[in-house]
């Protein structure tokens, strides 16, 4: 599974995601993107980050990056797995 995390330095919500994310016991490949190293990046996220996308690399002219639902702050690791599970299974099925 290869996670696209947009984030920001100094954003604690976005280091918090991050945490948990490194902390999931499943295999994950996870990409941070810094908002402001692009004005794309930013422009698009300045307001929502921290914004998780899974990359569907099998539909690659289809929609290669699936944006994922906002975590609580306050989910634990085994929700995050559990909410990677779901998703992760949905777009494998597809």
């Amino acid at each position: 599974m290869h996670l696209i995390l947009y984030s920001k330095p100094g954003c604690h919500l976005c280091k918090g995601l991050q945490e948990k994310l490194e902390q999931v016991q499943r295999p994950l490949a996870l990409e941070v993107r810094d908002i402001t190293s692009r004005d794309d990046w930013f422009q698009a996220y300045q307001y929502e980050i921290p914004v998780l996308y899974l990359v569907n690399p099998a539909a690659p002219d289809a929609q290669p990056l699936i944006p994922l639902p906002r975590i609580s702050p306050r989910a634990t690791v085994q929700q995050v797995e559990q909410m990677l599970q779901k998703y992760g299974d949905e777009n494998q099925a597809k």
